[in-house]
């Protein structure tokens, strides 16, 4: 059997407070006794659970209440992120926070590079605050947060992936949902669907959005309109590929490209077709997909409070990803085609 708090006190012959202050780090006991406690702790093999401590504590103070844990879920200010794409990551945090709170827990929000919030000041916050479970919201450019001292901290990434550090990660299905909505328009009569993003849009999540259409079946259909990724969103460049190419129906992420393909004499939904690739992006109505961020936030939520209750903090060894499907949503922009 592990030894206990009460188990490892009786063989050093210290109260059970003591132990316990002195592997909790509480400033109350001198560090000699510090360092013979945590010795002999790991030379017993005795795992401190401060959840469980938290839990314990709390449940004295309330009789029994509920716990409360806090989660923190944490951005950087991007100024170049398009304002569109700030819709996402404010979803998420929703189904984060309702899922943390069902789970017994509370959601922060703080956000690097704002207010005077450096990664080195977020440490000594989230320490401060007691906070020991952190979900990184989705970043427009390359992830990094490796200076944040993981090794008190369990993590997930809100996104395809990162490398600094490698985290667990949730994200949206991105291959799947490129190719369950091919499928679908292919079933609704369009054959020569057109995919426009923007090419960082694309390479954010490795070519996962393009290589899906690529490798759509039939080779016929995608041979005949090749995807626009241009490296902004300019209106000229679509309108040159869109009369060069004449696609039935438009892949993209945005809606304003509903009214450039107008303006080159297509009826929306009449000779053309127009699917939103993420719902949240739309500014007016159309079909689209629901990438489901609150979902992804559901899912992120449960998986940090799932490394806590397990007591593992850092980077892990195998990080593993957790993908959600896209929703179909019908809308306007789209009808069946004799």
């Amino acid at each position: 059997m592990k030894p206990s708090l009460r188990s490892l006190a009786r063989d050093l012959e210290m109260s059970h407070t003591t132990v316990s202050d002195a592997l909790r780090g509480t400033g109350r006991v001198d560090a000699d006794t510090v360092k013979r406690v945590r010795k002999a702790a790991e030379e017993a093999g005795y795992e401190h659970n401060p959840l469980a401590s938290k839990l314990m504590s709390e449940m004295r103070r309330s009789r029994g209440g509920t716990f409360r844990g806090v989660l923190a879920a944490v951005s950087r200010h991007e100024p170049e992120q398009p304002s569109l794409g700030l819709n996402f990551p404010r979803e998420l945090v929703v189904g984060a926070g309702i899922r943390a709170e069902q789970l017994g827990f509370r959601l922060e929000e703080f956000v690097v590079n704002r207010g005077g919030l450096k990664l080195p000041r977020l440490h000594s916050v989230l320490q401060t605050r007691g906070i020991q479970g952190v979900i990184i919201l989705p970043q427009w450019s390359t992830p990094n947060w490796s200076t944040l001292e993981w090794g008190s901290y369990a993590g997930v990434y809100a996104d395809y992936g990162i490398e600094h550090p490698p985290l667990h990660t949730v994200c949206c299905d991105h291959f799947r949902t490129v190719t369950s909505a091919l499928a679908r328009l292919e079933e609704m009569g369009y054959q020569r669907p057109g995919l426009f993003l923007l090419a960082h849009q694309d390479e954010r999540l490795l070519n996962r959005f393009s290589a899906a259409f690529h490798g759509f079946k039939p080779v016929q259909v995608r041979a005949k309109v090749p995807p626009l990724m241009p490296a902004s969103l300019e209106r000229e460049e679509f309108v040159a590929w869109f009369e060069k190419y004449d696609p039935d129906v438009v892949i993209a992420h945005y809606t304003n490209v509903i009214d450039w393909m107008k303006e080159c004499g297509a009826d929306v939904p009449g000779t053309h077709g127009f699917l939103c690739l993420n719902h949240l992006f739309k500014t007016q109505p159309c079909a689209g997909l629901d990438q489901q961020p609150r979902e992804i936030g559901a899912r992120a939520a449960e998986l940090v409070i799932a490394q806590l209750q397990r007591n593992e903090r850092g980077v892990p060894t195998w990080p593993n990803m957790t993908t959600i499907p896209a929703r179909w949503v019908d809308g306007p922009t789209l009808r069946f085609q004799s």
